[in-house]
């Protein structure tokens, strides 16, 4: 009995230490297997990459009989200098003789309307004068006015006297009074801006002024309250006001 019971005691003993060592084999063999699989993995795709061919063959595009032929590139023309082209048949083709004899020069054509004429060049003024305000203008008579000290009259007109007297249709009206009246009713006191001389010098002096964006000469030889100066710009605005009969050229008013 002591013989078999050490034998039994061995035999679980060995066991014991068979199911110990038995359960650290089993991640070894899974790692095992899963390096072979990946080793034959390799080995297939390096044999499928050698019977491959390099390059895939090239199809040429079939043609149908309806479908257009592609047209041919369009010759490029050497636009660059280079010698000058031949004359061809020069007996045949040729320019017609010419004599410069014969050529007469013309006075060149009245213009077909006044739209186009070109205007007068303005008369330059000196180089101090310079543009400035005068406020609360008075007319003393049709084309000359008083303010802040100066007396001006408009450059490039004729100034029509107060005391003169018009005849239309043998009726005889005061229209050198009515002309400074005109230039006064217009004026209501606003500021024109005159190119001027120095302060210093307040003499009576002829210069252009506007009234905004208005001539003032303008305006007074187009409605007939002053005569344009046969020198100035203002010829065009006379005649105007002649044909229509305006301001001193017309009725009595």
């Amino acid at each position: 009995m002591g013989s078999d019971s050490i034998i039994d005691s061995r035999s679980d003993a060995a066991e014991c230490r068979v199911s110990q060592a038995s359960p650290p084999s089993r991640p070894l063999l899974a790692f095992a297997l899963g390096s072979l699989g990946l080793l034959a993995g390799m080995v297939l795709i390096a044999e499928g990459g050698r019977r491959l061919p390099p390059d895939p063959p090239s199809i040429a595009p079939v043609q149908g009989a309806g479908d257009p032929e592609p047209a041919s590139p369009t010759p490029m023309h050497d636009s660059r200098p280079g010698q000058p082209a031949r004359k061809i048949a020069e007996d045949l083709i040729a320019p017609p003789p010419l004599d410069p004899s014969g050529i007469e020069r013309i006075e060149p054509r009245p213009p077909l309307g006044e739209l186009g004429l070109a205007t007068a060049p303005k008369t330059p003024m000196p180089q101090d004068w310079r543009e400035t305000l005068l406020f609360r203008p008075v007319a003393t008579s049709a084309a000359v006015f008083e303010a802040m000290g100066r007396t001006v009259a408009i450059s490039g007109t004729v100034d029509i006297d107060p005391d003169r007297t018009c005849t239309f249709n043998n009726t005889a009206w005061p229209c050198g009074q009515r002309a400074r009246a005109a230039f006064n009713a217009w004026l209501r006191g606003r500021a024109l801006k005159c190119l001027l001389p120095p302060d210093a010098d307040r003499l009576a002096i002829a210069a252009p002024c506007a009234l905004g964006k208005q001539d003032v000469g303008a305006w007074l030889v187009s409605n007939g309250w002053a005569m344009a100066a046969p020198a100035g710009i203002y010829g065009k605005a006379e005649a105007v006001a002649r044909n229509a009969r305006m301001g001193i050229f017309g009725p009595p008013q």
